[in-house]
């Protein structure tokens, strides 16, 4: 029996020393984007963006989204409108919470058990800067109460553009991504 704890002591001190001295894994992020377009007439296109961004050393994930126009010359912002844009955060794991939070004026979150669905109200025209919204969002396991670093996350965004003669809604544009 003594010799059997002297075994269990030498292996047990290998694998806290190896514990110790190898080197940690690499925090890396998991990285998705997403983008969806409709045309306005023959030259103007409106486009919508999504990422999704779960880094797993901080257990939370980041997301972006944008709204503008393009022309031949690239993306520009609107002229003088209305928008409302609304931007849904989910997973597809059923035990799985989502907190969230945000930078963006005129938005309102509205959370349910399922998801969390933000919506943005933009009046008058202004820079491609100006129709950007960031945020936030932590996937929490309903049972724990701890980080779910094994779920997925999807952002899916859409706005409708009111303005000069022009009322259009844009597709979906969803990135999807997990904790890498």
């Amino acid at each position: 029996m003594k010799r059997f704890a002297s075994i269990l002591a030498v292996v047990s001190a290998t694998w806290l020393t190896l514990a110790l001295v190898a080197p940690t894994a690499e925090s890396r992020a998991a990285i998705d984007t997403a983008d969806a377009s409709v045309p306005v007439d023959g030259v103007t296109t409106l486009e919508m963006h999504a990422t999704a961004n779960c880094i797993k050393a901080q257990g939370n994930c980041l997301f972006d989204t944008a709204a503008n126009l393009r022309v031949p010359e690239g993306p520009i912002g609107f002229p003088d409108m209305w928008a409302r844009q609304t931007t849904t955060l989910r997973t597809m794991h059923r035990d799985v919470w989502l907190e969230a939070d945000f930078d963006a004026p005129n938005t309102r979150m509205f959370k349910s058990i399922t998801d969390v669905e933000f919506t943005t109200v933009y009046f008058g025209g202004g820079p491609v800067e100006k129709y950007q919204f960031h945020g936030n969002a932590w996937p929490t396991n309903w049972r724990t109460g701890q980080p779910a670093l094994d779920s997925d996350f999807i952002v899916c965004t859409h706005i409708q553009v009111v303005y000069g003669g022009v009322n259009l809604t844009s597709p979906d544009a969803c990135a999807q991504t997990t904790f890498s």
